[in-house]
């Protein structure tokens, strides 16, 4: 992406726009779970106890990190909308307010984390060496919370820049050098389950620098001071803020389905996690698809071209849709056969395959919110999905309240609990986003900057 901006149309066809976007967010999407999962498998040689107390402190990680990951998708929207608008110098300037936020509350969270995180791993029921290694792959993993927050913005700046090439590239070398100082600090050096979360933060400080190195030209090319500008920050929370309850809202959908889940009894629970991955799995694919949504829709009503902004959402959604349906007949058909890959239990298997063929049926569904919740974070429609996640929730929650009043067991459980998870809570959020989708009003928020 050059640093020159103008309102003229993307000439290729939207297909290619949408696949050189969404492929390469494909890959870049998966590094900070590709991170945590390459620390459990260095650390799983170390014993059970270590393992046990990485998991604590994994567990943590993903928690925090997952609810920041807004720092990508509200940053993307806003540079989007100013470089369609030709306004490359604000762009940038949108871009630097939310690295500044990003590294704020990086500082804050790790202080957080290590004045309270001890106490936070003993509530979740560490003790004794399990505690210990918990605490040392935690306490060594919050030198690196900055920098990976700072890649969540920086990432989010680049893709609003139309760039997601860029940050594919980063995200592998950062997942390379992460292998390589893991492997090293601990079996290596000796150092353990710190070992681990050491290489961890060097590898997402390396990252954060190599973003660093690549806007701070940019933002001098443009004459956008690099100091903290009090306007833009607020503007940067403000958006943030509204992004953090609509993820806060997915989140406790999903702790609530799993304590469910946990009620359930230990089948359910173990049917549930396996289905819960392999729904997780697909879904990188389709929040692809929400990224390049993201990216282009803010580009194009920042241009003030609404009429290319509903050509566009029409065709992102059925592809969304289309995504789901090919996904969805690939479950179905690896369902019978594929669970006893993940247990020899023939009975959490079977509950697993029945878990499965609803997650099937759901895929069309799924792809059809992934993308329209990538329409509406392009437009800057923000404070629209943080209610409307409440309202799913509040939905939502009474439906899993039944399910678990009902006292089943066995296969009749995961399915009825899926049923209310892929078919309820998702069917809620397509309702939702259906409706606002139908309107102008989405259109123009996005056009107003």
């Amino acid at each position: 992406m050059t640093t020159s901006g103008s309102r003229t149309r993307d000439p290729r066809p939207l297909p290619r726009q949408i696949l050189a976007l969404a492929v390469p967010a494909l890959g870049a999407l998966v590094a900070e779970p590709a991170f945590l999962l390459a620390d459990t498998v260095i650390i799983g040689r170390l014993g059970v106890e270590e393992l046990a107390g990485a998991a604590l402190g994994i567990t943590v990680m993903q928690t925090v990190t997952g609810l920041m990951i807004f720092l990508a998708y509200s940053t993307t929207p806003a540079v989007a909308r100013y470089i369609g608008a030709g306004k490359i110098a604000q762009a940038l300037a949108a871009g630097r307010d939310g690295l500044w936020l990003a590294a704020i509350l990086g500082v804050v969270l790790s202080l957080l984390g290590l004045f309270g995180g001890g106490a936070l791993l003993r509530a979740m029921g560490g003790t004794g060496a399990v505690h210990g290694f918990a605490w040392d792959y935690l306490l060594w993993s919050l030198p690196g919370f900055v920098g990976i927050l700072l890649v969540f913005a920086a990432t989010g700046v680049l893709r609003g820049m139309q760039d997601t090439k860029t940050p594919l590239i980063v995200a592998a070398a950062g997942f390379g050098a992460n292998i390589v100082l893991n492997v090293v600090l601990v079996h290596g050096v000796g150092l353990g389950v710190a070992g681990a979360a050491i290489g961890t933060s060097v590898a997402q400080w390396g990252m954060a620098l190599v973003y660093l190195r690549i806007l701070v030209p940019r933002l001098r090319e443009q004459g956008v001071g690099l100091g903290l500008d009090g306007a833009g920050l607020k503007a940067a929370f403000s958006v943030g803020w509204w992004m953090l309850l609509r993820t806060a809202s997915l989140r406790a959908a999903i702790l609530a389905t799993v304590l469910v889940a946990t009620d359930l009894g230990d089948d359910a629970l173990a049917a549930h996690q396996v289905t819960f991955v392999v729904f997780s799995t697909l879904a990188f694919v389709l929040d692809a698809l929400a990224i390049a949504a993201q990216a282009l829709i803010g580009k194009e009503l920042g241009a003030s071209r609404r009429e290319t902004a509903r050509t566009l959402t029409r065709v992102m959604t059925l592809w969304g849709i289309g995504f789901g349906v090919v996904t969805g007949a690939v479950i179905a058909l690896a369902a019978p056969f594929g669970a006893g890959l993940f247990t020899p239990d023939e009975q959490v298997a079977s509950m697993i395959t029945a878990a499965l063929f609803v997650v099937a049926a759901s895929q069309p569904i799924a792809g059809f919110v992934f993308v329209l919740d990538g329409v509406l974070m392009g437009a800057g429609d923000v404070r629209y999905l943080a209610l409307a996640g409440i309202l799913n929730l509040v939905v939502y929650l009474p439906v899993l309240w039944c399910i678990a009043d009902r006292s089943m067991s066995g296969t009749e459980a995961i399915v009825w609990l899926w049923i209310g998870f892929a078919v309820v809570f998702i069917g809620a959020r397509a309702l939702t986003l259906g409706v606002r989708i139908a309107g102008d009003r989405w259109m123009v928020l996005g056009e107003q900057r």
